[in-house]
This record gives structure tokens, C-alpha cells and sequence, in this order.
């Protein structure tokens, strides 16, 4: 069987879907696995490491012939259309946006794995992608509140006086939240987190954080996450979070509701209450924002006030995010290989397999923008 490994092409992604280590892996499985040359040189990842544990490294195109192909961003249609029919792909692949590519995949006969579909089980916690790339983006959030911000994050004392710390304030204690909250405490900050899931307080407080309670109904979803809430309860949310923005020095907003945009936690007239100086950082600000002005991938100043809008975050620091969501493809790979055979062997039984192949024997297994299953 052969894996293939393209070169990303999406602009700003540095990711790379496969490294040597976990390729290694697979070629002494008895699998052949081939990757585009360079594909991994943003991430930190030379061609003769793969090399080294017996990659192929090809200059010429790597998807022909390609039994499974791996990638970070899902395939153009164009390369779709090359592969052979049977062929998988495993890949981010935002259904809800994405149906000219799933359709492309259907009339290819290609079955495309959507990792952004994989289920919310313990049985899956080892391939969600999710998971691991959020992680990765609360990280970073930590570092662009404090690079941004023109105070100290801890406290000093020094023979000049004592220098108070950063009050940091992370909105959403998923997993991007949680990393966001831990950063920041590691760099001295008092910190404290607010989300709509009353479960997530003993998280939050392990993490040495304060919770933020308001006297709001629960609103815990399906697999952990949040789910919508009605515009009512938005307004009065937004209400009673604005004392606890205002004295704030940096506010990291992290909230998202699977398959649809970002829900708007900070309006421009909550934004008026917080001090010159002060930094928002937006990581939802690529579907939707949760900060009324964030641009994704740019920082916009707003009274003195700069709004950070995150873009292809978990892609800034494509050496662990890559180790991370390598290993995620390659445990999802697993699970429909057959080890006797070298062959994959789908089996929609399984919840998992169910759940994340969004096209299969020519046919759209899911419901998408543009069109339905």
C-alpha cells in the first residue's frame, strides 16, 4: 500500500501531515510511504530525515498511484480528480464549506476522511485533531497576549518599586482555553476564565485560574462542547461579563460552536470599557470572531486598544503542531489498516470510520452547504 504526503499549498499553512518518526513507523509496517519534496521544511523536518527511516522523496507528482494520501488541508479538486478511484484521503475538511470537494471526491469515488468529524469518544481522544491543534493555538494565544501587552505578566519586586501583575481574562475553557490559561499562569499573570459550561470550573481552578460565575443557565453539548445559546441570553452574558473585561489587561477569547460561526462575546461598547494599553486576543477570528472588529490574521487598534485576530495559529508553530496532528492521521490510519493484508478495510460499523468518511463509493455521506448526503 502506498502513502502519499503532499506539499501543503494553502497560504500560511507550515504544517506538514506526516514526520520521519511516525513514517519510520508505517515503512516498518510493510507500507510505502512517499512525500513531496520540501514538504516538510517549514516544520522543521529535512528531506533526509525522511530519508534516514526510508521515505521516498519525490520532485514529480506523489498522488499518482497514491493508495491513501495525507495532507493537513484538504486536497484541491484538480488533485482529487487525479487519484485513483478507491483511493483515501485523510485531511482537515470543513464540510459546511467544503461541498464542491466533497462532491469532487464523490464523483472521483474517493473516500474523504474529515478529521473535524471525528467523534467526541474516549476510544477517538487519540486521533482528535481538534484536540491537538487547539492545544497548540491556546499556547500561542498566551505568547501574543503578553508580546502585545506593554505590561509585565508577573510580578516583580525590584529596588524601583514593585511591578503588579497582568490580569488576563480567557473566555472559553475548551481545550484551547485550558492551554491559554496555563500559559499564562506560567508567565506570572493572575488569571481568570469564564464559560458557559458550569463543568469546566474545576478545571479552570486546577489550573490555578479563578472561574467567573454569572447567574446564566448551563449551556453544556453534545461531546463537551457548548452549544448555542439564543440571542436573550447572549445579550444578558455580554452584560454581566463587562465589569470583569474592563479591568482587565488581557482578554483571550476562545469560543466555537462546531459547524457554525463563532458566537460574538465582546461588542464595541464592551470594548470602550477597557483601558488603553489593553490587548484582545481573538482565536475564533477565522469563523466569525468572538470580538466585534477582529480581522483574522491581522491586529487592529480600536482607542488604544489592539484586537489580535488569529489566522492558521496551530500553523506558527508547525514543529509540535505537525508531531501532534501526525500522530492524530496516523492512529485514525491505523484503525482501518489491516496489518495481515496491507490493505485498508472499512468497516462502517465502527462509529468512528461512520462518523468521519464524508464520501465513499461515489456517494456524499454527510449533509453540506450546497448540498445534502
Amino acid at each position: 500500500m502506498r502513502i502519499a504526503v503532499p506539499v501543503e499549498t494553502k497560504p500560511g499553512e507550515a504544517r506538514v501531515a506526516l514526520v520521519p518518526d511516525l513514517a519510520g513507523k508505517l515503512i516498518k509496517q510493510g507500507l510505502s510511504v512517499v512525500i513531496a519534496a520540501g514538504a516538510g521544511f517549514k516544520s522543521g523536518f529535512t528531506d533526509t530525515a525522511y530519508q534516514e527511516v526510508g521515505v521516498e522523496i519525490s520532485a514529480d507528482d506523489v498522488l499518482a498511484n497514491a493508495d491513501v494520501v495525507l495532507s493537513v488541508q484538504p486536497l484541491e479538486i484538480a488533485n482529487l480528480k487525479s487519484l485513483k478511484p478507491g483511493a483515501v484521503t485523510i485531511s482537515f475538511l470543513p464540510v459546511n464549506s467544503s461541498f464542491e470537494i466533497l462532491q469532487a471526491g464523490a464523483d472521483a469515488r474517493i473516500t474523504q476522511f474529515s478529521l473535524e468529524l471525528i467523534p467526541r469518544i474516549s476510544r477517538a481522544q487519540s486521533m482528535d485533531a481538534l484536540t491537538s491543534q487547539a492545544l497548540c493555538a491556546g499556547y500561542k494565544a498566551a505568547l501574543i497576549g503578553a508580546e502585545l501587552s506593554p505590561r509585565f505578566f508577573p510580578l516583580l519586586m525590584t529596588a524601583a518599586g514593585t511591578v503588579t501583575p497582568a490580569q488576563v481574562l480567557v473566555l472559553g475553557a475548551g481545550v484551547a482555553g485550558l492551554q491559554a490559561i496555563a500559559t499564562a499562569k506560567r508567565l506570572g499573570a493572575v488569571v481568570s476564565a469564564y464559560d458557559v459550561r458550569p463543568s469546566s470550573k474545576d478545571e479552570v481552578i486546577s489550573m490555578g485560574a479563578s472561574f467567573v460565575e454569572l447567574e446564566l443557565e448551563a449551556l453544556e453539548g453534545a461531546g463537551g462542547y457548548a452549544r448555542e445559546m439564543t440571542p436573550e441570553r447572549a445579550a444578558k452574558q455580554r452584560e454581566l461579563l463587562t465589569p470583569y473585561i474592563s479591568k482587565s489587561d488581557v482578554v483571550i477569547t476562545t469560543a466555537a460552536v462546531p459547524g457554525k460561526p463563532a458566537p460574538l462575546l465582546i461588542t464595541t461598547e464592551m470594548m470602550s470599557g477597557l483601558k488603553p494599553g489593553s490587548v484582545v486576543v481573538d482565536l475564533a477570528a477565522e469563523s466569525g470572531g468572538n470580538v466585534a472588529g477582529s480581522v483574522a490574521g491581522q491586529i487592529v487598534e480600536l482607542n488604544g486598544v489592539k484586537i489580535w485576530g488569529g489566522k492558521d495559529v496551530p500553523s506558527s508553530l508547525p514543529f509540535h503542531a505537525s508531531q501532534l496532528y501526525a500522530k492524530n492521521v496516523v492512529n485514525l490510519l491505523n484503525l482501518m489498516l489491516d496489518l495481515e493484508s496491507k490493505q485498508i478495510r472499512l468497516d462502517f460499523d465502527d462509529e468512528i470510520i461512520a462518523a468521519s468518511a464524508v464520501t465513499h463509493d461515489g456517494q456524499i455521506r454527510v449533509e453540506s452547504a450546497g448540498g445534502k448526503k
